[in-house]
C-alpha cells in the first residue's frame, strides 16, 4: 500500500510539473511547444481527472496560435513582398499540421463546464494549394533569372531554391533540367597537375598516382577535380604541384662487430657433493642437475641504407584573374633499411628476437627512380591535407 501511495504522490508531482511548464509556454508565446506538451500529457486515459489541465490549455494554446498565424498570413499578403509567399505556404501547412495533431484525441470533455473543448477547424487544402503554385512560381521565375547571373555563389542560392521547389512540388515544369544547369554553372572545377623543376626524371607512376584525386575523396558539392582537362568545361582554379628538388643519397653500407656471452642450460650432469662424490636420492639413483655453461658469440652486422628526400611546392591559381592565390610547401622522404647479420661461435648467446637478422641476406638496392615512387605515400597524404586544410573557397 506504501509502494502504491509513493507512486501515486510521484505521479502527481510530474502530472503538476508537466501542466505547470506547459501553462508557462502559453504565457511566453511558444503555442506550438504548448500544444506538444498538452497532446503527450493527454495520452494514455485522456478523461482522467488530472489530465483536465492539459484539455484547458490546449484549447487556450490552439486558439492563441491560430488566431497569431492568420493575422501573420493577413499581414503578409497586404505586404505583397514576394519573399513571404515561402511564409504563407509554410503556415497553412503548420495551421493544418496543428489541426491534424489534436483530431485524433477529440471529442475532449470539459467535466467541470460540461462540454466539450472547442477547436474550430478549418479545411485549408485550397490555401495549401495556391501558396504552394504562388510561391512555385516564384521560386521557378526568380531561380531561372539568377542562373543567369556569373557569380556562382548566387546561382548555388538558385540551385537550393530549386532543389526545394522540387520537395514542395515534384515534377513542376522543367525544375530537374533547372537544377542540372545549376549544379554545374555553381560548381568550381578545379584542374590539378605537376611540373618538375627538379634535374631528375619524374617517374610517371608517381605523377599519375599523385593526380588520382578519385583516390582522395575530395569532390564535395560544389568542387571537382579534373587531372586531365575535359572538353567544354571552363576550369576555375590550377592545383600545381611543383617538385622542386629531389636528394638521393649514395648507397651506403654499414658494417659493425661485437660480441656476447651468456650463461645458458647445456644438458644435466649428476649432483656431486663437495668431496666430488655423486650425491643419490633415496632409491639409488644419482640425482641430476642442469648443467651451465658459458657460450660466447661474434656478430657481424651489416645495415644497407638510401635515402631520398622530394621537396615541392603546392600552387593555387585562379585562372579567371590568372593569380597566384597562395603556395604551400610539400616534403616527403623516404629510407631504404635492410639490415643483416652473421656470426661466429654459438648463437646461444645472443637473445631469441635477433635471431632473424641471421636468416637475412644483402638484398640489391632500389634504383633512384624507384625511391622517387616510393615516397608517393607520404606525398599523396601530406598533398591531400594541405587540400582538406585549404579549401579554394571558404
Amino acid at each position: 500500500m506504501k509502494r502504491i501511495t509513493s507512486l501515486l504522490a510521484l505521479f502527481l508531482i510530474v502530472s503538476a510539473c508537466g501542466v505547470r511548464q506547459t501553462r508557462d509556454l502559453v504565457t511566453s508565446g511558444d503555442y506550438d511547444s504548448a500544444i506538444r506538451n498538452a497532446i503527450d500529457g493527454l495520452r494514455g486515459n485522456k478523461n482522467a481527472k488530472g489530465k483536465q489541465d492539459y484539455v484547458y490549455l490546449l484549447e487556450e494554446a490552439f486558439a492563441k496560435a491560430k488566431e497569431r498565424d492568420l493575422r501573420d498570413i493577413n499581414a503578409w499578403f497586404k505586404d505583397a513582398n514576394p519573399q513571404n509567399l515561402e511564409k504563407i505556404y509554410t503556415t497553412y501547412i503548420q495551421l493544418n499540421y496543428r489541426q491534424e495533431q489534436i483530431r485524433p484525441l477529440l471529442p475532449l470533455k470539459l467535466v467541470k463546464e460540461g462540454r466539450d473543448a472547442v477547436f474550430p477547424f478549418d479545411d485549408y487544402s485550397d490555401q495549401i494549394v495556391s501558396s504552394k503554385n504562388a510561391l512555385s512560381k516564384y521560386l521557378y521565375d526568380n531561380s531561372k533569372a539568377l542562373l543567369a547571373n556569373k557569380d556562382k555563389m548566387v546561382i548555388r542560392r538558385a540551385y537550393d531554391d530549386l532543389v526545394y521547389l522540387e520537395t514542395i512540388n515534384p515534377g513542376f515544369k522543367d525544375v530537374a533540367n533547372l537544377t542540372d544547369e545549376a549544379k554545374y554553372k555553381g560548381t568550381d572545377f578545379v584542374n590539378v597537375y605537376t611540373k618538375n623543376e627538379t634535374n631528375m626524371v619524374i617517374p610517371i607512376g608517381l605523377q599519375n598516382d599523385l593526380l588520382d584525386f578519385s583516390t582522395y575523396g575530395l569532390n564535395d558539392k560544389w568542387t571537382v577535380y579534373h587531372s586531365n582537362r575535359q572538353k567544354g568545361i571552363d576550369y576555375d582554379y590550377g592545383l600545381i604541384v611543383n617538385f622542386r628538388q629531389i636528394n638521393i643519397s649514395p648507397e651506403q653500407v654499414k658494417e659493425k662487430q661485437f660480441d656476447k656471452e651468456k650463461l645458458v642450460k647445456d644438458g644435466l650432469k649428476n649432483l656431486l657433493d663437495a668431496n666430488g662424490n655423486v650425491v643419490k636420492d633415496s632409491l639409488g639413483h644419482p640425482i641430476k642437475v642442469d648443467n651451465m655453461k658459458t657460450v660466447r658469440i661474434s656478430i657481424y652486422e651489416f645495415s644497407q641504407i638510401k635515402a631520398c628526400q622530394v621537396t615541392a611546392k603546392v600552387d593555387y591559381i585562379n585562372f579567371k584573374s590568372n593569380q597566384l592565390i597562395e603556395t604551400f610547401p610539400l616534403a616527403s622522404e623516404f629510407i631504404f633499411s635492410n639490415m643483416y647479420s652473421t656470426y661466429k661461435g654459438d648463437k646461444r648467446a645472443c637473445e631469441d628476437t635477433y635471431y632473424p637478422n641471421f636468416n637475412r641476406r644483402a638484398v640489391p638496392f632500389p634504383s633512384n627512380e624507384q625511391m622517387v615512387f616510393d615516397t608517393g605515400n607520404d606525398l599523396k597524404a601530406k598533398l591531400k591535407d594541405i587540400i582538406v586544410r585549404n579549401k579554394f573557397r571558404r
